[in-house]
């Protein structure tokens, strides 16, 4: 096999070994979880499981207590957070954070990479470019012609979407996701689970969702946590007729 060929095959997240204690409780516990390029992952499990900890320790908000997070050959677990978003970890919180103030082309224009260092910001023009950029990443979540809508008057879904876009504006090689379809219409799950599926295309992406029927619309595979360990792996079919993963969460 080529180098390249290795390397295409490698994980582009390998998480290893990965344990976090809070006073003595291990919110996560030594969990292991391999993720590809190109891959949608989404990971669910009952409330407490682990699943917001585990994005948590990999954009560095919350520090391991042992264990090892290697993302594209990088050990996130010493970086600072700054740090991994420049290395290309994205990661979209449950509530919509945007700027509710200004415009949509605004949002994400202020996500333009060039725009983000202090120095650059000082700088920063509105080039060619830019809107280039800022109407490609509009029109694929579903925004473009919305550019000059204030952000506050978007529906709950739109400003998801708007969020997503200001991440994509980055580019990230890892995109993660904390229940992006909360709140929102049944039309809007299904718009939402086309543009997931559109943008894994040459990144990967890390859900996590309780609704089951988008987990089965976009998931190329699932994780199941349980007490901050995996408790089964594998397509959805078999995730759901897993007697265990029946038990403790989709029996409920």
């Amino acid at each position: 096999m080529t180098a390249v060929g290795f390397q295409m095959n490698k994980p582009v997240l390998a998480i290893e070994g990965l344990t976090v204690s809070f006073d003595g409780f291990k919110a996560v516990d030594n969990l292991n979880l391999y993720i590809d390029r190109n891959e949608v992952r989404v990971v669910i499990g009952p409330n407490g499981a682990g699943k917001t900890t585990v994005l948590d320790l990999i954009c560095g908000k919350t520090r391991a207590t042992s264990g090892s997070i290697q993302f594209d050959g990088k050990e996130l677990t010493k970086m600072h957070e700054y740090n991994i978003v420049r290395a290309g970890v994205g990661r979209k919180f449950q509530n919509p954070s945007i700027y509710e103030n200004l415009t949509v082309f605004e949002n994400l224009e202020m996500s333009y990479p060039a725009g983000r260092k202090v120095f650059s910001a000082l700088f920063f023009k509105r080039s060619a470019a830019v809107i280039a950029r800022v109407e490609e990443v509009a029109r694929e979540i579903f925004l473009g012609d919305l550019l000059e809508q204030q952000a506050d008057l978007l529906s709950h879904g739109q400003k998801q979407w708007l969020e997503i876009g200001m991440l994509l504006m980055q580019n990230p090689d890892l995109l993660m996701l904390d229940e992006p379809v909360a709140g929102m219409s049944v039309n809007e799950r299904v718009q939402t689970a086309e543009l997931l599926k559109r943008i894994s295309q040459g990144r990967s992406v890390l859900v996590i969702e309780h609704d089951m029927e988008f987990v089965k619309s976009i998931a190329h595979k699932v994780t199941v946590l349980h007490q901050g360990k995996v408790l089964a792996e594998g397509s959805m079919e078999s995730v759901q007729n897993n007697p265990k993963v029946i038990e403790v969460y989709l029996g409920h």
